[in-house]
């Protein structure tokens, strides 16, 4: 469909793209100017750039075709499953996965692989993320857990919410942490000027707690098992950060480019209590390959203990 609006006096001197994104709600600058791009939209009949200027009384005319809902899709994509039963499933995922579609990404993510496995999963989090109860960043590494069916969700979902699972991760990050332990506990909010990234800046932010004690030193890194109390958006990047630490590779935060090509992030273990049976449960992830290679070419400095290799999968219960 077409839809045409007119730009009042008020409107003159503004720039076409800024005049659409204000005319039609809820689109992105972005979308505009691949509609502009595609040749969709035009100003008096005639074609026109993101950055035409408008006079005012001028007719501006869009070709528009709203965006389809995103929903997930089967994908048949190669998967590392520690565990499976009739209620959960507990994988381990690689860096460089998105858990589930969004921004632009429809495929490739662990809900396509997950689905094309083992079918229908939970519906709680809606179609675009089906089964899914936490998340771990795309170049994240790690245990992620995620559900069945709509009780089990519900079950591990109130574990999260009341802070009872236990996640433990191992990070390297730059430089040398004065103590072996220590306690972050700035609150995380969404950066103001960077929306691609979040910041312990802000006072109206989130409450967010993370412990941490070093494993192992190296010249110029520090190889640390980091533990989180809350799940805030990128909560161990952000705070090991705020402390002029980032971990390796996150050049979000701060780290220099050009060392890994993805972030020295792993989710090693978590804890938690089945969502049906009630049984204590302990799953936990090997460093992968990549990361325990780096380890090796750097020089060792003073070791606290023997590098960390997690266990394999494996399950406890009371």
């Amino acid at each position: 469909m077409t839809r045409t609006f007119t730009a009042g006096e008020t409107d003159a001197g503004k720039r076409l793209d800024q005049f659409l994104v204000e005319q039609i709600g809820g689109v992105s600058r972005a979308r505009i100017q691949q509609l502009l791009g595609a040749g969709r939209v035009t100003v008096n009949d005639g074609a026109a750039k993101a950055s035409h200027r408008l006079r005012g009384g001028q007719r501006v005319a869009v070709e528009w075709e709203a965006p389809r809902p995103l929903r997930a899709f089967a994908e048949d994509i190669p998967l590392d499953v520690l565990h499976e039963d009739e209620s959960l499933i507990v994988v381990n995922k690689p860096a460089g996965m998105a858990v589930h579609a969004g921004a632009g990404r429809t495929s490739g993510t662990l809900v396509n692989a997950l689905l094309h496995r083992f079918g229908p999963l939970s519906s709680v989090s809606g179609e675009l993320r089906p089964g899914i109860v936490h998340r771990l960043d795309r170049q994240t590494s790690g245990v992620l857990v995620a559900a069945k069916n709509d009780a089990a969700h519900r079950g591990l979902a109130e574990q999260f919410q009341h802070r009872e699972v236990g996640k433990a991760y191992i990070a390297l990050v730059h430089g040398s942490l004065a103590e072996d332990r220590g306690r972050v506990e700035t609150p995380i909010a969404r950066d103001l000027v960077r929306r691609q990234r979040m910041t312990s800046r802000r006072r109206s932010g989130r409450e967010a707690r993370t412990e941490y004690r070093v494993l192992r030193r190296f010249p110029g890194f520090t190889l640390l098992e980091v533990e989180i109390h809350t799940g805030r958006t990128h909560q161990i990047r952000v705070h090991l950060s705020s402390l002029g630490h980032p971990v390796a590779g996150d050049t979000l935060y701060g780290a220099p480019g050009g060392l890994l090509g993805r972030n020295f992030l792993h989710a090693a273990r978590i804890r938690f209590r089945h969502p049906l049976s009630g049984d204590a449960l302990e799953f936990s992830a090997p460093l992968p390959a990549e990361l325990e290679e780096f380890l090796r070419a750097l020089p060792p400095e003073a070791a606290a203990s023997p590098a960390p290799r997690a266990e394999t999968a494996r399950k406890r219960s009371k």
